[in-house]
C-alpha cells in the first residue's frame, strides 16, 4: 500500500514539474504575432493561465480592476471575474471557469480560452505554441485587413499599418463617437509649410483598408493648438464629405491604441520620406 501511495505521489510530482517545464517553455501568439509578457504562463487544472492585460489588450477589451473583482468589457459582452474564484458572470448570467484567476508577481492571471472565446476569439495548441485567432473586424461587410495612418511633416510622410483586428476594431469605435456635425473651418491645409496663424492643421490620415488595399473608410484628424491648453479638434469623414467636432482625448486614446500595437507587434512602418 505504501509503495503506491509513494508511486502515486511521484507520479503526481513528474506531472507537476513537466506541466511548469511546458508552460515555461511556452509561447503565445495572438492573430500570427508572439507576444512577450513579464510574468510566464502557467498550466492550472490542465488550462493556459495567462496575465489579464496580455490577452485582454490584444482582443480590444477594457478592464476595470475594483477590489476583488475584475470586468472586462467589449460592445456589447461583459464579463466579471473574481479572484481565487471559478464563478464568473457574463452579460449578466452565471458561468463556471475552470481555473479560478489569481495574482503573481503583480499581475492577474486568467484562463487564456475562456477570455479569449469570450470575446469571439479562438484559441489552437500547436507544440508548446498558443495560438489565438482574434474575431475578424467587418465594415460595411467587408474584412478590414489594416488601418493606415499617414502623418505629414515638412518635407514629407510617415506611413504606418496596424494589422491587429482588435485594435483596428477599437480605434474604429473612437470614431464612431465622434460629435455633432459642423462645417468645414475656414482655414485648414495638410501642408505645414502653408499653415498660418488660425488654421486647422491635418495631424493625421486613417484608412481602413480591405484585402486589395482599397480605403472602406477613411478619417482626418484637422487641430488647432492654442498657446495654452489642449488643441482644438475637427474630424473629416472621407467617405461621407463631413466634417464632425472631435476631442484631443479621442486622439490621445488613438495614438494610445497604436503605441500598445507597436510594442506588441502589430505596427508596420511603410513608407518614411521624412528626412
Amino acid at each position: 500500500m505504501m509503495k503506491k501511495v509513494l508511486a502515486g505521489t511521484i507520479a503526481a510530482f513528474i506531472l507537476s514539474v513537466s506541466s511548469t517545464a511546458y508552460a515555461a517553455d511556452m509561447q503565445i501568439k495572438i492573430q500570427g504575432h508572439a507576444i512577450a509578457s513579464d510574468v510566464k504562463p502557467e498550466m492550472k487544472n490542465n488550462r493556459t493561465m495567462v496575465p489579464l492585460r496580455l490577452i485582454s489588450e490584444n482582443l480590444g477589451a477594457k478592464v476595470n480592476w475594483s477590489g476583488s473583482e475584475v470586468t472586462l468589457s467589449k460592445n456589447d459582452m461583459r464579463v466579471i471575474l473574481t479572484l481565487k474564484s471559478k464563478a464568473a458572470v457574463k452579460n449578466g448570467k452565471p458561468a463556471i471557469l475552470d481555473a479560478a484567476p489569481y495574482i503573481k508577481n503583480n499581475r492577474i492571471m486568467v484562463p487564456l480560452r475562456f477570455i479569449a472565446e469570450t470575446f469571439n476569439g479562438s484559441v489552437e495548441y500547436t507544440n508548446s505554441t498558443v495560438s489565438v485567432e482574434p474575431a475578424p473586424f467587418v465594415l460595411d461587410g467587408v474584412k478590414v485587413t489594416a488601418l493606415q495612418n499617414e502623418v505629414y511633416y515638412t518635407m514629407g510622410s510617415i506611413v504606418e499599418q496596424i494589422n491587429g483586428s482588435a485594435y483596428n476594431e477599437a480605434i474604429y469605435h473612437i470614431f464612431e463617437n465622434k460629435g455633432s456635425k459642423v462645417d468645414a473651418p475656414a482655414r485648414y491645409t495638410s501642408s505645414v509649410i502653408e499653415l498660418t496663424s488660425g488654421a486647422y492643421y491635418m495631424s493625421g490620415q486613417f484608412d481602413f483598408l480591405d484585402q486589395k488595399g482599397n480605403s472602406i473608410k477613411r478619417f482626418d484628424v484637422y487641430t488647432l493648438s492654442h498657446p495654452k491648453g489642449d488643441p482644438d479638434v475637427m474630424l473629416y469623414d472621407a467617405t461621407e464629405n463631413q466634417w464632425y467636432l472631435f476631442t484631443y482625448s479621442a486622439v490621445q486614446s488613438i495614438y494610445q491604441f497604436m503605441n500598445t500595437a507597436g510594442q506588441n507587434g502589430f505596427l508596420t512602418k511603410i513608407s518614411d520620406t521624412n528626412p
